[in-house]
């Protein structure tokens, strides 16, 4: 590492999360679901990196993994220099004050028996910080800071809107005054209306804290909106991970054009990817050989289903795509209007 340049806040390495998968009269172990199959990725201090990709693809099973909601089977998990992987006990604890998430559903989130105060409060009621009058003055601060007003402190879930609630939501995460928070499509619920008054409180948060983000989504029009480096997920395995703008300039994983490509727009001039995506997910319990992508690949060729192919460099060394033709992907001018048009070298 050159001198000067700051450690990544996070860091995980070979991260897997497979499931036991038993039948039979005797329940014996018949497979595992691959949730998450070998991911590494770093979050850097005061930065958000996305998470994208289709539903199933492992998302919000490698959130979860990362905050040790869910152990994982494989690999190590750090964050600032300490192996959250493995801490156990009061260690984990303390870990976890630093460490938050902001969960999808505003609605099923939050107890509907538990005043607002209550729900804000309770981290540090766990984690025994402050007095009663102290724990009770954060909330009220925490309440004007997410912008609601703290005399809403009695009031219940319920008589609240879901942008409202989500801003519930987010003030809980912040209560242990945590560096790092996983926002796990944090407004995949929320009307259109709402989404963005949500979004920007999350950026003027991390503006005014200091906060790293683990951005959660499927919608990469979101996306580009809050991150700075984006890693696209496809079958519980990183595909492709650039920044922001080179992600949408340049993709070099056919999935990640595919992805683009589904973006709406309203504008006839915007450039879309040049190939929409067909077909379903496989199924984790039986991963294709060689590429997990392959059967639904538009630029596929025999090679491609030999091995599965590594995380490589693509021009740059903060571009990295897993495709044997990466270069050739990224080539590709993207299509202005979005319609297929038949790739070179495309086998099937």
């Amino acid at each position: 590492m050159n001198a000067g340049v700051a450690a990544p806040l996070l860091v995980a390495d070979d991260v897997c999360k497979h499931y036991p998968v038993r039948g039979g009269v005797w329940g014996r172990s018949i497979g595992a679901i691959r949730a998450v199959d070998g991911v590494s990725l770093a979050v850097e201090s005061q930065r958000t990196l996305g998470l994208v990709g289709e539903s199933g693809c492992g998302k919000s099973t490698l959130g979860r993994t990362l905050m040790r909601l869910e152990t994982p089977t494989h690999g190590t998990v750090t964050f600032d220099g300490r192996d959250l992987a493995r801490a156990h006990g009061d260690e984990l604890q303390r870990l976890r004050r630093e460490i938050q998430m902001v969960f999808q559903d505003p609605y099923s989130s939050l107890n509907p028996r538990m005043t607002v105060g209550e729900i804000v409060r309770e981290p540090l009621v766990v984690h025994r910080i402050g007095s009663g009058a102290e724990q009770q003055e954060r909330v009220r601060a925490l309440l004007e800071t997410v912008g609601l007003d703290a005399t809403t402190i009695d009031r219940y879930p319920s008589e609240f809107s879901g942008g409202q609630r989500q801003r519930i939501g987010v003030a809980r995460a912040l209560a242990l005054g945590p560096r790092l928070v996983i926002a796990d499509e944090p407004v995949s619920a929320l009307d259109v209306s709402v989404r963005g008054q949500v979004l920007n409180l999350m950026l003027r948060l991390q503006r005014e804290l200091g906060l790293a983000f683990i951005f959660i989504s499927h919608d990469l029009s979101v996306v580009e909106h809050m991150c700075d480096t984006v890693a696209v997920m496809y079958l519980g395995r990183i595909v492709e991970e650039a920044p922001v703008e080179r992600l949408f300039a340049r993709p070099a994983h056919p999935y990640t054009r595919a992805l683009l490509a589904a973006i709406p727009s309203l504008d006839p001039r915007r450039r879309t990817g040049a190939v929409p995506l067909e077909g379903e997910v496989p199924s984790p319990i039986d991963v294709p050989r060689g590429c997990p992508f392959a059967p639904r690949c538009a630029w596929v060729i025999a090679a491609c289903r030999k091995s599965v192919p590594a995380l490589e460099a693509v021009e740059t060394s903060t571009h990295r795509a897993a495709c044997i033709r990466r270069v050739e992907v990224a080539a590709e001018p993207l299509s202005v209007s979005g319609a297929p048009r038949r790739v070179t070298g495309a086998s099937s």
